[in-house]
């Protein structure tokens, strides 16, 4: 699916693999397990183009074991070589080497690990999460793999909410509390306001009951993201859920 306006920016929904674990995971207390998508999206702006999120880092795609060490007996992962955000991209007629911008939401592997495919682009992320994976401790605690993410793009480090253009149709919004640094992108359509969610909100319940995952790093401020997500949402904006698999299948059908 690819949304358009008369600005003119597009969105485009990337499928960069599927991982399936313990449901607790991202609801918690609740048995079983849940299969959900890895997501990545292109936005296309007169002024360049941007990528939200990276996937997984291209080896995954043919070792996962050997790439994700411990976290392969959390995840069962799937990811085809045309799962790679470099291979997505590609599909949809952009150039990896030649895409501007990529903003992450935070820096776990399922987010960042693709960033080793897109060479030349600037990276934008909030201040409070590259130096919380510059803090050792607090690296430890969130799970960061610095291989995941440490390439030597140019940084662009924000505070806060930001208007990556200044025209007010990609705008990067706060949304602490999964990680110390997270952040969503609100993307403005003609059809109205998209909210990338990243994983300040994994799925419709976690909005919709306040229901949280079984770790979180600041669960006050993740339950004040998800107000903020929700006021957004009342205000007409969609949200695309993080890991949603309901939502994912009727973006990409």
């Amino acid at each position: 699916m690819t949304a358009t306006n008369s600005s003119p920016v597009r969105l485009t929904p990337l499928g960069c693999g599927w991982l399936t674990g313990a449901t607790r995971l991202f609801l918690r207390g609740v048995e079983g397990s849940i299969r959900v998508p890895v997501p990545a999206y292109r936005i296309e702006h007169p002024k360049g183009t941007i990528l939200f999120d990276a996937g997984m880092h291209p080896d995954v795609a043919t070792d996962p074991v050997a790439r994700l060490g411990p976290i392969a007996k959390v995840f069962a992962v799937e990811m085809g070589l045309g799962d790679r955000v470099s291979a997505r991209l590609e599909a949809h007629g952009s150039d990896p080497d030649r895409v501007d911008l990529v903003i992450v939401s935070h820096l776990h592997f399922d987010h960042a690990g693709g960033l080793a495919s897109i060479p030349n682009a600037d990276l934008m992320i909030q201040r409070r999460e590259w130096e919380a994976a510059e803090d050792p401790d607090l690296a430890q605690r969130n799970g960061y793999l610095r291989e995941d993410f440490d390439h030597g793009h140019r940084l662009r480090l924000v505070d806060g909410e930001h208007d990556v253009f200044g025209d007010g149709s990609v705008v990067c919004i706060p949304t602490h509390g999964h990680t110390p640094g997270h952040q969503s992108l609100r993307v403005r359509l003609d059809t109205g306001d998209v909210i990338l969610a990243g994983d300040a909100c994994y799925l419709h319940k976690t909005l919709a009951d306040r229901h949280l995952p079984s770790v979180v790093h600041d669960e006050a401020e993740m339950l004040a993201s998800l107000d903020r997500l929700d006021a957004l949402q009342q205000g007409g904006a969609q949200i695309y859920f993080g890991h949603d698999p309901e939502l994912w299948q009727s973006l990409i059908s």
